[in-house]
């Protein structure tokens, strides 16, 4: 009897190796990337700063983590496949509720007074500190439903098109696909969110509507352009790290290998 309990110890605390492999592990980091800078928009997004050449225009902060998601899909695209990508996309969308929930249920218990530091405290009740927490994590409804479903439309697109692309220039030109792919999926992003927000949630003229929102997309295709550079670094660092050669398609590797 006690040999069979520590059989089954040893059996059961057994790692298998074939579920850590290097090809898994890159993609555990890309995907852990990946759901971190969304959740960080979705955080951070609530914060208006003065356009850089339009002082006047005001963006959210979200528009300095948020392309970055796109950079990722794009390299888990072209390294792992379609199917992988719209996976860590799911996740993502998962992840970011379970965030919003939490947040939530941060903002709804009861303030205590030792919230209020004995010196140097930005507030002087506990109270005050509630109203400034609420202030950055309420989230309203019609913002939450514009937000998520612009980021599913958008990234899910984005996935889309960018193997339409690779098909179309069958596996060349990678520029093209990466921008050709992020500049579409960015205007669905832009119209869905803004559309929701602009014109349901505070009722804006249509043309005044339009005209934000074509300030809003040309920032993002200009950041779109800038990280073209980045998008052959990051295929070439995690083709170099799995022993493939810039040229070589992983997947069809892996296929004619098994």
């Amino acid at each position: 009897m006690a040999e069979d309990t520590k059989n089954w110890d040893v059996a059961d605390l057994a790692v298998d190796t074939r579920g850590y492999t290097r090809y898994e592990r890159i993609y555990l980091l890309l995907a852990s990337s990946f759901v971190v800078l969304l959740v960080l928009t979705n955080i951070i997004g609530i914060k208006l700063f003065r356009a850089p050449f339009n002082p006047e225009f005001a963006l959210t902060t979200g528009i300095l983590v948020y392309p970055l998601t796109f950079l990722v899909t794009d390299v888990v695209s072209e390294v792992y496949g379609k199917r992988r990508a719209d996976f860590m996309v799911g996740v993502g969308f998962v992840m970011s509720m379970l965030m919003i929930l939490v947040v939530q249920l941060a903002v709804a218990v009861e303030p205590h007074p030792y919230w209020v530091p004995g010196e140097n405290a930005f507030y002087g009740t506990e109270g005050e500190y509630q109203s400034a927490f609420e202030s950055v994590f309420s989230l309203q409804g019609i913002l939450l439903f514009g937000s998520m479903s612009a980021y599913l439309c958008a990234q899910l697109c984005d996935n889309w098109l960018y193997h339409f692309w690779k098909r179309l220039t069958k596996g060349k030109h990678l520029w093209l696909r990466n921008n050709g792919s992020t500049w579409i999926s960015q205007l669905v992003d832009t119209a869905v969110v803004n559309s929701i927000l602009f014109y349901i949630g505070f009722g804006m003229e249509f043309m005044v509507g339009v005209k934000i929102m074509l300030t809003i997309y040309l920032y993002k295709l200009v950041i779109a352009a800038i990280d073209t550079p980045f998008i052959y670094l990051g295929v070439y660092v995690v083709k170099r790290a799995l022993g493939y050669t810039f040229d070589q398609d992983v997947q069809a590797s892996r296929e004619a290998s098994a």
